[in-house]
C-alpha cells in the first residue's frame, strides 16, 4: 500500500449531512461531500492486509484495496478504471448500497474500518465530472438478439455486459421511466433520478434499446419474446407482503412502495390521482427495514403530524453482536438519516387490529408487546404479553414488510419452473432456466437481496447467455475465490 501506517495517522471520515431542518423541505440529496484532500487520507487508510477480506464481503468482487490505492495516490483515472472493472454502476451502489465489504473490513476489528462506500461514490463522480466516462460501443455485432425484461440494476448490468460482448440487445420495462425500483422505490433524497439518467444516456450510445411502457405477458405477448435468441429474466421480487390483521382493508392502509412511487412521480410533475399524502397525519411505518426508512423520510418531508415505526424483531444490539462476529454481517442497531429527522422506533410490537370508523377510514392500530421464544430445533414462537395492548391513533398505516418473490403471472405463461420460494427456478451457476434459452437474474431468481447482489447477478447471467449463444465468453466472471477469470 502506497502509505502502510495510513491507519495508525488518520481517523475515518465521513459525508456530513445538511441540518434537518433544511433537508426535510425538499427531495434533494443532501450529503456534504469531503474535499479530495481527506478523501486522500481516507484512501490512505486501507490496510497492507494480507488478505483482504473486503473482496469476499462484496458480492461483486471489487478491487478495493487497488482502488483505494490509487485513491491514495490521487490516480483518480486509474481508480475508476479499476473500480468499473468490476462494478457497472458504482454510482448507484456509492449511495445505497448497505457496504457488507466495510463489515468485513480488517482494520474494523479494531478500529472504524475503511470508508470503502464513500470512496467508490467520489471516484465515480470525479469520473464523470472529468469526462472519463464515456460511450463504449462494441467493434463488431454478432447479429444475435436478447430481450432483457426488466430494467432493474441487474437487466441494466446484464444489457450493458451483452452488449459489450456484441449482441443486439433490446430492454423491456413496463413502468414509464427505465431504472426499477432504482427509479420509483427509492426516494429522491437517497439518489436523485438524474444519476440514473446520465447513465442510461451512456448504455444508449452504447447501442442499446429502451422500451418502456412494455409489460410482457400482459400488453406485450410473450410469443414475441421467440423472435429473440434469448432472453434474460430481471424482473424483481415485486409480490409485496401483507397482514393477516382485522382491519387491512380500512382506507388509510397502504402499501408502502405505493406511497414512495406516488412521491417519486409527483416530484417529476407526473400526474398521479388521489396521491396518499402523510400531511398533518398520525403515521405508523409497519417494518424496520430501509423501506420503512424511507416512508419516514418521506412523510416528514410531507408534514405528518407524527411518525411512529413499529418492528416486530427485537431491538438489535448498538454494536456488533456476539452472534455475528468479524468478517460476518453484523446484527446491529441502524440509525439512517431518515430516523435522525424524527420518528419514535418501536421493537417487538406486533399490530392486532387496524381500527376503522364507519366510513371504513382508518383511526387508530391496536397493537401488543411480544417476546420471541427459542427452543433449539424449532422455529421461534411468537408470544404475546398479557395486558400490554394498546391503541395508537392512526390516519395512515404503511406496510413495509418486505416482498414475498417475484410475480408468477410471467413465469407461468412461459412455462418457466419456480423453486420452494416462489423464485424462477435456474441451475446453480449458469442462471439458466428449464426454457434453455431463457435465463434469470437478480432478485427474481434470489428474492429480495442487495443492489451489489443484482448486479452481480445481471453480469454472471450475462456471461452465461454469451456462453450458452458463441460457445465460449470473454465477459469477466467471479470464481469461487472472488477473483476474475474470463474464457
Amino acid at each position: 500500500m502506497g502509505k502502510v501506517t495510513g491507519f495508525k495517522e488518520f481517523e475515518r471520515q465521513d459525508e456530513k449531512y445538511t441540518p434537518v431542518e433544511e433537508r426535510v423541505k425538499h427531495y434533494k440529496e443532501f450529503t456534504v461531500p469531503l474535499s479530495e484532500s481527506e478523501l486522500t487520507k481516507q484512501g490512505s487508510r486501507c490496510m497492507d492486509c494480507g488478505i483482504p477480506f473486503c473482496h469476499s464481503g462484496c458480492p461483486l468482487g471489487n478491487l478495493i484495496p487497488d482502488f483505494n490505492h490509487m485513491v491514495h495516490q490521487g490516480e483518480w483515472q486509474k481508480a475508476s478504471w479499476l473500480l468499473h472493472s468490476t462494478n457497472n454502476f458504482p454510482e448507484f451502489t456509492g449511495r445505497l448500497c448497505p457496504a457488507p465489504c466495510e463489515k468485513s473490513c480488517v482494520l474494523g476489528i479494531i478500529e472504524d474500518p475503511v470508508s470503502i462506500e464513500n470512496i467508490e461514490k467520489n471516484i465515480v463522480e470525479r469520473a464523470f465530472k472529468e469526462g472519463w466516462i464515456k460511450p463504449q460501443p462494441p467493434k463488431k455485432r454478432t447479429e444475435k438478439t436478447i430481450a432483457i425484461v426488466g430494467s432493474g440494476p441487474a437487466g441494466l448490468a446484464a444489457a450493458q455486459q451483452l452488449n459489450r460482448a456484441g449482441h443486439i440487445v433490446t430492454v423491456f420495462e413496463r413502468d414509464d421511466e427505465i431504472g426499477g425500483l432504482l427509479r420509483y422505490g427509492i426516494p429522491n433524497f437517497k439518489m436523485e433520478k438524474e444519476i440514473i439518467d446520465r447513465r442510461i444516456a451512456i448504455l444508449e450510445a452504447e447501442g442499446i434499446t429502451f422500451k418502456t411502457n412494455v409489460n410482457v405477458g400482459v400488453n406485450y405477448d410473450v410469443k414475441e419474446l421467440k423472435a429473440f435468441d434469448s432472453v434474460v429474466l430481471c424482473g424483481g421480487a415485486t409480490e409485496r407482503r401483507s397482514l393477516p390483521t382485522p382491519g387491512i382493508d380500512a382506507d388509510g392502509v397502504v402499501q408502502a412502495m405505493d406511497f414512495l412511487t406516488q412521491q417519486t412521480k409527483v416530484v417529476f410533475g407526473k400526474e398521479v390521482k388521489d396521491q396518499v399524502l402523510a400531511t398533518d397525519k398520525n403515521v405508523i411505518v409497519i417494518g424496520g427495514g430501509d423501506t420503512g426508512s424511507d416512508c419516514v423520510g418521506t412523510s416528514n418531508r410531507q408534514g405528518a403530524k407524527s411518525v411512529v415505526n413499529f418492528e416486530i424483531m427485537p431491538k438489535p444490539p448498538g454494536h456488533r453482536s456476539p452472534t455475528t462476529p468479524w468478517p460476518f454481517w453484523p446484527l446491529q442497531l441502524k440509525t439512517s438519516s431518515s430516523h435522525e429527522e424524527g420518528v419514535e422506533r418501536n421493537w417487538l410490537i406486533n399490530t392486532k387490529e387496524f381500527i376503522k370508523d364507519e366510513n371504513g377510514k382508518l383511526t387508530a392500530l391496536k397493537t401488543v408487546n411480544v417476546e420471541w421464544k427459542m427452543v433449539p430445533g424449532e422455529r421461534p414462537q411468537l408470544i404475546e404479553i398479557e395486558g400490554t395492548e394498546k391503541i395508537w391513533p392512526c390516519d395512515l398505516a404503511l406496510l413495509a414488510l418486505g416482498f414475498t418473490g417475484p410475480e408468477s403471472t410471467l413465469a407461468d405463461k412461459l412455462g418457466i419452473e419456480k423453486d420452494a420460494r416462489s423464485n424462477y427456478k435456474a441451475e446453480y451457476g449458469k442462471y439458466q432456466t428449464n426454457i434453455p434459452n431463457i435465463f434469470t437474474a437478480g432478485d427474481m431468481r434470489r428474492g429480495q437481496s442487495l443492489i451489489v447482489w443484482a448486479i452481480s447477478e445481471g453480469r454472471e447471467a450475462a456471461r452465461q447467455v454469451d456462453i450458452y449463444l458463441m460457445g465460449k465468453s470473454n465477459l469477466p466472471s467471479k470464481n469461487m475465490s472472488g477473483d476474475l477469470v474470463a474464457l
